[in-house]
């Protein structure tokens, strides 16, 4: 059985896609020689989106929906962190500036247990107007650092790199672009940050997260976390042997259920069991990164 014949791309087209690979390519500038602290052998950033569902809220989209928000904020976010604390491992929560009047206790204990504050927009999503981008980032940073008692330095955003550059933002974590940290320019070749990628693959939303932005049925994913386990912990040692870097993506009202967290302290005990695993939040590891390896100089 053949399949029903495919126009052939005109062109232009084909030149638009050419062009836009090549402007992409050209923006993202892999670290030579990148090397760890001695007697590391790998980073592992375990990093939260505590959005509880903000953009939910905006959509107005149904109680269901948002009530997963609220048992991210009043129970998952803090059972989830207590396992971190349990382990001793510190974590980077990227958050919106909203939540700070939403949930600011949440924030207070996260700080007061050494963990990282970073931007997560203000209210889950970035304007396309530069004023109102400018004035949203300002008031998020203003909020975060209020509570973190210091500069925030990290974001999981699409600010435009010179605007979070003015800020003193120095990192960013929302692309796929790499497995490895890399720098990355804006449209014009200027204004490099570093870039922390993740991996969908390591995101808990793909495996557990039932009506994932509005996914039709077929689409559904509520897997075992046995299964989840041992993909992770694939991924894991694939990287660790190469001497590389994960970014697990984590949301406290996926992951903060008691099963799913029980699996996280499994895999972090399991990788506990080899030597040179380093679990620095995303601010250590970019200021290990931005002083052995510098960014290179704006154009």
């Amino acid at each position: 059985m053949t399949s029903p014949a495919t126009p052939a791309m005109a062109q232009d087209d084909f030149q638009a896609l050419v062009d836009t690979a090549r402007f992409q390519r050209s923006r993202r500038i892999p670290i030579p020689d990148f090397a760890y602290p001695e007697g590391v052998k790998i980073a592992v950033n375990f990093t939260l989106d505590f959005d509880a569902m903000l953009l939910r809220r905006l959509l107005n989209e149904p109680w269901g929906q948002k009530a997963k928000g609220e048992f991210g904020g009043r129970v998952g976010v803090w059972r989830i962190m207590e396992m971190f604390d349990e382990e001793e491992v510190k974590v980077t929560l990227f958050t919106p500036g909203r939540i700070c009047e939403l949930y600011p206790e949440v924030l207070k204990e996260v700080v007061k247990n050494g963990h990282e504050l970073a931007d997560h927009m203000w209210e889950h999503e970035v304007y396309p107007d530069p004023v109102i981008e400018d004035a949203h980032l300002t008031r998020t940073l203003a909020a975060l650092s209020a509570v973190h008692g210091k500069p925030i330095t990290g974001t999981r955003s699409s600010h435009t790199p010179g605007l979070l550059k003015s800020k003193g933002v120095v990192y960013n974590s929302f692309t796929s672009a790499h497995d490895m940290p890399f720098y990355e320019l804006d449209a014009q070749g200027r204004n490099p940050i570093l870039q922390l990628p993740f991996h969908y693959a390591l995101d808990d939303a793909m495996y557990f997260s039932f009506g994932w932005l509005d996914t039709p049925n077929d689409a559904q994913r509520v897997m075992d976390v046995d299964e989840v386990f041992e993909i992770w912990w694939a991924a894991f040692l694939q990287q660790y042997k190469q001497g590389g870097y994960v970014n697990f993506l984590l949301h406290p009202f996926v992951s903060g259920h008691a099963m799913r967290v029980d699996m996280i302290q499994r895999l972090i005990q399991r990788m506990k069991t080899l030597p040179g695993v380093w679990f620095p939040t995303c601010d250590d590891l970019a200021q290990h990164i931005l002083t052995n390896h510098p960014m290179p100089e704006a154009k």
